[in-house]
């Protein structure tokens, strides 16, 4: 089968690999019929995610059409048709069980890998590097789907692939993001990064009541997209992130930020971020976190940090500002199965069509090389790409 496979820093290809085989009685194989490259799929292609082996099938955002299931597999039938969750998970252990679904304690493979870099283990993610599991991802023809039984979300006919693909990420991301702000209505919330997550993020703070998103970013054609979601907007290339924010919130600041952006962000316009760049560039030189240390510098007193920006190594955070404003920050990899079956609903209710946020589309994987560079330089206006392998 044809699959999107990373060859080195910087260096995406489309080669023909095995086809997945069914290896354990839970499992299932779907031929997929449409995935995406999400912004996190830029870290590996920049190299900065350890773990990463040439030849390795990219992908965590896919759905498709069930082929084979495993013979202990009763939630599925051939010809289901299913979102895939970037998140492996088991349902059983206590981490399952307590609906801490990307805390999965059994489906990383490599836990112990990982445990030597964050204390413990946590679930096995499709396409995203060894020490999450070194699964195979979606960005092909076909994909296994390991603990299947548990790792899916059936769709209905009547919804289109476009309209509910972004289950398998980036929605779910988005809202989880809003939720962790605590949002009762009336609220402002200022979100970093205006990619697909931002956007989303922007639409989800709405569904959830906010009464006003101030949005940041600098790419024109993002900023735009963040006017038409409803948010008023900064460029940071100005230069006046803080000074605009207070401005627009009249010296209160927002009751709660959001930093979509995660370890490849740029800029450093403040004092903090000064010092944190030049401690930064001695010390971790592979992620940049200005967008979060802006991000907790223009919080008010006593607000929320919610972080759905991905980070994996050791970052200079500013603690002093985090911690004498008295700020709660709240993260983590999406805990996919809490927010899929609700959002369905909200999709098919009408409420919101995440399908708005696609830019690019095609129909063969050999285009993905090229696609990966017009993401990643944000060329052509693009804001997201989604392939359809089978046409």
């Amino acid at each position: 089968m044809k699959a999107l496979t990373w060859q080195g820093r910087g260096t995406i290809r489309c080669e023909t690999v095995p086809d997945p085989q069914i290896q354990d009685g839970r499992d299932a194989i779907i031929k997929v019929t449409a995935c995406a490259i999400c912004g996190s799929d830029l870290h590996l292609m920049g190299g900065y995610v350890p773990t990463m082996e040439k030849g390795d099938v990219l992908g965590h955002e896919c759905m498709g059409e069930v082929v084979e299931v495993g013979r202990d597999n009763t939630a599925l039938k051939v010809g289901d048709r299913i979102v895939v969750p970037f998140t492996i998970c088991c349902g059983a252990c206590r981490q399952c069980q307590w609906g801490n679904w990307s805390l999965c304690e059994r489906t990383n493979p490599n836990g112990k890998m990982q445990a030597e870099q964050f204390g413990y283990a946590t679930a096995g993610l499709f396409g995203y590097s060894h020490i999450t599991g070194g699964f195979p991802g979606g960005q092909a023809e076909y994909l296994r789907i390991p603990y299947a039984d548990v790792t899916h979300l059936k769709v209905p006919e009547e919804l289109s692939d476009e309209q509910v693909l972004f289950l398998s990420d980036i929605f779910p991301t988005a809202y989880m993001a809003a939720d962790h702000c605590d949002i009762k209505g009336g609220e402002t919330i200022a979100v970093w990064g205006c990619g697909p997550v931002g956007i989303l993020t922007i639409k989800s703070c709405f569904l959830l009541g906010a009464a006003r998103v101030i949005a940041i970013d600098t790419v024109p054609e993002r900023l735009a997209m963040a006017r038409e979601a409803g948010a008023e907007v900064i460029d940071y290339a100005e230069g006046k992130v803080q000074e605009s924010i207070l401005e627009l919130t009249k010296g209160l600041g927002p009751d709660a930020v959001i930093e979509a952006v995660g370890m490849e962000s740029h800029g450093a316009d403040t004092l903090v971020q000064k010092v944190t760049s030049a401690v930064m560039s001695k010390t971790f030189s592979m992620e940049r976190a200005f967008a979060l240390n802006q991000a907790i510098l223009a919080c008010r007193p006593g607000g929320i940090v919610s972080v759905p920006g991905v980070y994996v190594g050791f970052d200079p955070v500013a603690m002093g500002a985090f911690m004498n404003k008295g700020l709660t920050m709240r993260t983590g990899q999406t805990h996919m199965h809490r927010y899929m079956k609700p959002l369905l609903e909200r999709i098919r209710k009408g409420e919101i069509n995440p399908s708005f946020i696609i830019t690019h589309r095609s129909t063969s994987l050999e285009d993905g090389p090229g696609l990966y560079d017009t993401f990643r330089e944000k060329k052509d206006n693009c804001v997201k790409v989604v392939f359809k392998p089978h046409g």
